[in-house]
């Protein structure tokens, strides 16, 4: 995968395309079936927060090299009404909305480097980076 990958997110049909874009970025990195399982997880969550909490999004996902070592890195971004307490939403089953509070704290939990950028009223991004072993 030489180039970025990217894609919208408008619908739950567009959640699956992220499944399926970073299980073939994921395979091409050579992440092993765990770590594709794991990444294709938090991408997965990720992606629907940001269809729930803000109606869209998008996932740009690419390469990144440090030293002999790959990975995938995943950015998923929105333009919703932010997290007002980032510390808190990251608590397992804090919720805003009808899930089960789960999804970014799981997120966090599946990946090797978990940031997240948050403010009210000007949108999320949370950027993931999960590393071949």
């Amino acid at each position: 995968m030489t180039a970025e990958r990217e894609a919208a997110i408008a619908s739950s049909a567009d959640v699956v395309a992220v499944r399926r874009l970073v299980r073939s970025a994921a395979i091409e990195v050579g992440l092993s079936l765990i770590d594709q399982t794991k990444i294709i997880t938090a991408a997965s969550e990720l992606a629907r927060n940001a269809l729930v909490y803000a109606g869209r999004g998008e996932v740009r996902a690419h390469v990144v090299e440090n030293g002999p070592r790959r990975g995938l890195k995943l950015v998923v971004s929105d333009e919703g009404p932010g997290i007002s307490d980032v510390e808190r939403a990251l608590t397992d089953g804090w919720t805003t909305g009808t899930g089960l509070g789960l999804g970014l704290g799981g997120s966090r939990r599946l990946v090797d480097e978990f940031d997240l950028l948050s403010e009210p009223g000007k949108g999320t991004t949370v950027t993931v980076t999960k590393w071949a072993r």
